[in-house]
């Protein structure tokens, strides 16, 4: 087979109903890349469905229009593509990116199915908006495009500028201007062990010249580059605060997305996070004055926001933090970034990214521009070939391992506080993580599909893969 797999529970299943639309919009909740999707309140000028394009795919006797209204009715836009060289590094394979956009609805049963697919920003003639109800392959080649579009979003901005250069931006500040005795520097530590390290060799190996990102995926040669500098513009401090960016993109309601594993999950560490952070600042400050004299914090937000943000005002980033409250904020954003949201986006690569039309890294025929023209041929011929299939493997299941020595949330086996009320936060953490352990683990219990990238026992400290 030129797709071969090492056998994994997650993967088999996914080779096996990677076609259903049930497993393409599940991915939206508990793939790896469980952040793109927001409710639609209006449908974007530029994607003009029709009520009656999608009647059919609606189970609530319900119009469009109204649907929307009862918020049942959700939007990945992959804009951010849109434009983006594609790789032209081997001139021997044409290769192609797509800007698609896709519309998601929540079904009687709660769970989120495509009802509509444009593969161009540009409506048009030659833009068709795929359905359910066109031929098989139409349909289902469309979806490979999202899948396909969605994989380097991933790659490139949830996962290496959300979380690896984000959290490196923290260390290098840390230990710029944190002296080794600075409880936050003790504190913080774990959260950037081998950080700077991996994103070095990331640097050496993946999207440097002639590197993985050239070798194998579609935004290689530059492209990557192009989309961290546009996602930039998006990388706010409010879109690093947890539950702020769930209200943002309006997937707050548990009882509209029930099956929305990743959210609660990873709200339930967030809370604990917090919990443990709010007890370390109460030990070492005092009150909001004791923070603003603190001059080596101060230093340290200020050197953030300076060199890694470039002074963007527009990113939210604080210059200083004058309370109690807002260093619990800013603390807590960091340690989450760097172990909860990493592992939730990282951690799931070979279990949804191995089998190759789920997640291809690169396509090698354009988006079809009309209808009735797609075969099973013009799928294989769209799909990567063989090498390029196998980088793709190596390196999704690289990135899916833990270290030998990996140390997960809570465990701090350097003793770099001897203060006994710190102690006591310590364990007060490690229970709680527990406790959330048990509750996902029940939860999984007998699933197909178990959801557990966000468990605090599968969470790794820092940034370190």
């Amino acid at each position: 087979q030129i797709f071969v797999r090492i056998s994994n529970t997650i993967s088999d299943y996914v080779m096996q109903h990677w076609q259903e639309d049930f497993m393409f919009g599940y991915q939206f909740l508990n793939g790896c890349n469980p952040v793109v999707f927001e409710k639609c309140y209006k449908l974007p000028d530029n994607f003009p469905v029709t009520n009656e394009m999608v009647n059919t795919s609606l189970e609530r006797n319900l119009t469009l229009e109204e649907e929307i209204k009862e918020g049942n009715i959700y939007l990945a836009d992959y804009k951010i593509m849109d434009g983006v060289p594609a790789n032209a590094t081997d001139p021997c394979t044409i290769q192609y990116l797509a800007a698609p956009i896709c519309l998601l609805y929540s079904n009687l049963r709660k769970k989120l199915v495509p009802i509509a697919i444009q593969l161009k920003q540009e409506p048009g003639p030659e833009s068709p908006i795929f359905l359910p109800t066109d031929a098989k392959y139409d349909w289902l080649l469309a979806k490979i495009w999202v899948r396909s579009s969605d994989f380097h979003v991933h790659q490139t901005v949830t996962h290496l500028l959300r979380t690896h250069l984000i959290s490196e931006v923290f260390g290098i500040a840390m230990y710029r201007q944190l002296p080794a005795v600075h409880p936050l520097f003790k504190l913080l530590l774990p959260h950037v062990r081998y950080t700077i390290a991996i994103n070095t060799k990331a640097r050496e190996q993946l999207i440097c010249e002639c590197g993985l990102f050239d070798k194998a995926n579609g935004t290689g040669g530059g492209g990557h580059v192009r989309m961290v500098q546009r996602a930039m513009e998006d990388l706010t401090f409010q879109s690093l605060c947890f539950p702020e960016a769930i209200k943002m993109r309006g997937v707050e309601s548990r009882e509209s997305l029930p099956y929305y594993h990743y959210r609660d999950d990873a709200l339930m560490v967030w809370d604990a996070v917090m919990g443990f952070v709010t007890e370390m600042v109460n030990i070492y400050y005092d009150d909001d004055e004791t923070v603003q004299t603190d001059t080596e914090l101060q230093a340290f937000v200020k050197d953030v926001f300076v060199y890694g943000l470039k002074d963007n005002k527009r990113s939210g980033f604080p210059k200083t933090v004058k309370t109690m409250r807002k260093l619990i904020d800013y603390l807590t954003v960091i340690i989450f970034t760097t172990s909860c949201q990493h592992a939730a986006v990282n951690f799931g690569q070979y279990d949804w990214c191995s089998w190759i039309p789920n997640s291809p890294p690169t396509m090698r025929r354009p988006p079809p521009s009309e209808k009735e023209v797609v075969d099973v041929e013009y799928i294989i011929e769209s799909l990567p070939d063989r090498g390029r299939s196998c980088w793709h493997l190596g390196a999704v299941w690289a990135l899916s391992q833990f270290q030998d020595n990996e140390l997960f949330l809570g465990m701090y086996p350097d003793e770099h506080f001897i203060e006994q009320p710190v102690k006591e936060a310590m364990e007060n953490f490690q229970k709680n993580l527990q406790e959330i352990s048990n509750i996902i683990a029940v939860r999984n219990k007998d699933k197909k599909l178990p959801y557990y990238y966000a468990s605090p026992d599968r969470i790794p400290n820092s940034v370190a893969v």
